[in-house]
């Protein structure tokens, strides 16, 4: 439906539920007509003075695009949020009016869901008077205030004040595709679960048992749900996003996962210790550029990876390559191969993988699944790289260790099975960070490049700056502005932790309390079912007090530091007069990325000079137009563009950030993961001969001496 159709239609929906619940049937609802009433008559206004405000986007947010064939941008984006929450409430709107005056019209309900949704209409207003300052404050076609600290650290103070819970509750994922919406509200009280019982010294089973007590609460009340998920998101400690995040990484939870996924016939760990390396120079084969084993924080350590193959291929049973393993039984894959069966050749292709988890959380064991699939398909060997994880090694050891691996991988290539003619680098997020600057790592030491680069969702800006895109931290229940900044902060090594070697040490080692207690959460948040047996008044009476002090909380502006007060007499106001969005009594905690390590380029490759990016080989970006990093891969994507580069972009709708660990969840994550594979493809399958050892290459580069 075009923009103007929604508005009318709006108009419309809200004049017949005003007209149809202020007669007869205000008598027979009582107090829910008068709610109903009230709050048709609020999005009516949110509505009325939206519509200039869509106009004047709409009327420019094409000139923010990367090119005429791929629309994309925070702009787009915040006005394609907004519809898709006008629709809901349209529909909403619909139903009532056509239900309100039958029998068993459950009128308390629908007053608290039309009240969810006008809350959360009323923020994403506020969010799109913050992009208008945006728009006006920066450059033409610029989506970043990168000149312009003082506007990035107004957008945090906003994003501190303002209500959230509304997002979290009975909206929850509204935005997304229909499909994920069970998914994330598994996550959203799965973490609620587990943030209540955090820190509590209690065995395996009896937080299990506290847990599975705790999360049907949250099943059954989406207000405390809400309010629950914004008192984490904004307070609680790096500890418990690791902890939490690293679930995926259990025994249990990657088994279930598991069984799902392709079967492979290599699926080894290995651990490859730390020893200098000689590769040839890109320039003159030969001579020779020594490349150092990583070093940053606590000196040289091994570095730790994982080869997955679909099929089992000359070299990698070998004695060589057995001998680096982390597994204590039995590779998989000589068990499962008959005595005498036929290797296959070498691959002449090899895909290079680093995991995304914002540089704090997760292995390559909870990406194995789409991993899997991806040998499948393209029929090749995947290394991916268990780099060390922040705030314990923050950068530059992560870096480091890739590259480390990556050199590695081009060296002893005969015991992964392929010949390394063509190497891709692939990741997502955090990972798809590190494939950049691995990239520009081999171009500043003189050693062979990748031939090319799949990222998904890169984050090319480790800052808080901020973009159009980033307003949607507000809303993103995967990605809020809070855990972003606690990300960042631990990669930039801000109030890092005491490092130290994680050698003979095991991320899963500490996971069996969170296996334990996620075990019920992941039941009862995917049992929506569970309400529609429950009466009607049951439900409101569950929900009534906790209404009441979420309304106290949602309406809480006349004290605030951000109100209109305030506000008038300290620089430009952010709303028009009359305005102001809803607040929270608790304001977050965010510590801006004020350390210049953040802008170092092989931090924030949308930062580097053109000379450090230039030689890089084809970057293929594949990003999410609901994503809060989305404008990091546009501006990212025009930079290169602009220098010459070759780099394509593709942004898929609909989905969050991180899908393609959703795969398996939906055709729509399917999808966008086909897509990225068949940008993988194009990397082995483009034309240009690849740099070789035995002839002069034809890009040249320059030598800048050691790796370190």
């Amino acid at each position: 439906m075009a923009w103007r159709a929604v508005f009318t239609a709006l108009e419309a929906v809200c004049e017949e539920n005003i007209t149809a619940l202020s007669g007869p049937t205000d008598l027979l609802y009582g107090n829910a007509s008068e709610r109903l009433v009230t709050c048709m008559r609020k999005i009516q206004d949110h509505g009325r003075a939206l519509e200039p405000v869509v106009a004047g986007f709409t009327a420019v947010y094409h000139h923010y695009d990367f090119d005429a064939d791929t629309p994309g941008n925070g702009y787009r984006t915040l006005v394609k949020v907004l519809q898709s929450c006008l629709l809901h409430i349209i529909h909403k709107g619909r139903y009532i009016a056509s239900n309100c005056h039958r029998a068993f019209f459950r009128a308390n309900h629908n007053a608290s869901e039309m009240e969810a949704y006008s809350s959360a209409l009323c923020q994403l207003r506020a969010l799109l008077y913050l992009a208008q300052r945006l728009l006006h404050d920066n450059g033409h076609g610029q989506l970043y205030s990168l000149q312009d600290g003082e506007l990035s650290r107004r957008f945090v103070r906003e994003y501190t004040s303002m209500h959230k819970a509304c997002f979290y509750g009975r909206c929850l994922g509204f935005q997304f595709s229909p499909n994920l919406r069970p998914f994330l509200q598994t996550v959203v009280i799965s973490m609620v679960s587990f943030g209540e019982s955090y820190g509590k010294q209690q065995s395996g089973l009896g937080m299990a048992a506290f847990s599975f007590l705790t999360s049907g609460k949250y099943v059954i009340d989406p207000e405390l749900r809400g309010a629950e998920f914004e008192r984490i998101t904004q307070n609680l400690d790096m500890k418990f996003w690791k902890s939490f995040w690293n679930l995926t990484e259990s025994e249990l939870l990657s088994g279930l996962a598991s069984i799902a996924s392709n079967l492979v016939q290599l699926n080894l760990t290995l651990t490859i210790p730390p020893e200098p390396l000689r590769l040839p120079l890109a320039s003159d084969p030969r001579l020779f550029a020594p490349v150092s084993p990583p070093v940053a924080h606590w000196g040289p350590g091994p570095v730790n990876m994982r080869l997955i193959s679909y099929e089992l291929r000359e070299g990698q049973d070998s004695e060589e390559l057995l001998a680096f393993s982390r597994t204590e039984a039995t590779p998989i894959s000589v068990s499962l191969v008959p005595f005498g069966a036929r290797k296959h050749p070498p691959s002449p292709w090899l895909l290079i993988h680093f995991h995304g988890g914002g540089f704090v959380a997760q292995t390559s064991k909870s990406h194995e699944n789409y991993l899997k699939s991806w040998s499948k398909d393209l029929n090749v060997p995947i290394l991916s790289v268990d780099y060390s994880l922040a705030p314990e090694a923050p950068f530059p050891r992560a870096l480091e260790e890739c590259f480390y691996a990556y050199c590695w991988a081009l060296k002893n290539c005969h015991l992964l099975g392929s010949t390394a003619e063509r190497v891709c680098l692939a990741g997502d997020s955090a990972g798809g960070n590190l494939c950049i600057t691995v990239s520009m790592r081999a171009i500043a030491c003189g050693v062979r490049v990748p031939d090319g680069i799949m990222a998904a969702y890169p984050a090319t800006l480790l800052t808080t700056d901020a973009s159009p895109s980033r307003l949607l931290t507000l809303i993103d229940p995967l990605l809020p502005l809070g855990v972003l900044s606690k990300c960042l902060n631990a990669y930039a090594g801000v109030d890092s932790q005491a490092v130290q070697s994680t050698e003979g040490t095991s991320t899963l080692s500490a996971l069996g309390r969170d296996t334990a207690l996620l075990i019920s959460d992941l039941t009862h948040g995917a049992s929506n079912w569970i309400q529609s047996f429950l009466p009607a008044e049951v439900l409101g009476s569950l929900s009534s007090s906790h209404r009441k002090s979420l309304d106290n909380e949602a309406h809480y502006t006349s004290t605030s530091p951000y109100s209109s007060s305030s506000n008038s007499s300290s620089g430009p106001r952010y709303y028009p007069e009359g305005f102001e969005p809803l607040r929270s009594e608790r304001l977050a905690v965010i510590q801006t990325t004020s350390c210049p390590i953040v802008k170092n380029p092989f931090v924030s490759p949308l930062l580097s000079p053109d000379d450090l990016l230039r030689g890089l080989p084809p970057v293929h970006l594949v990003a999410s137009a609901l994503d809060a990093l989305l404008d990091d891969s546009v501006m990212f994507a025009k930079k290169l563009r602009d220098m010459g580069q070759p780099v394509t972009l593709k942004v898929v709708e609909d989905l969050p950030h991180g899908f393609l660990s959703l795969s398996g969840l939906a055709k729509e994550t399917q999808v966008a993961s086909d897509i990225c594979v068949e940008r993988i493809r194009e990397v082995f399958q483009q034309q240009t001969p690849p740099p070789c050892t035995d002839k002069q290459p034809k890009l040249e580069r320059t030598n800048h001496g050691p790796s370190n």
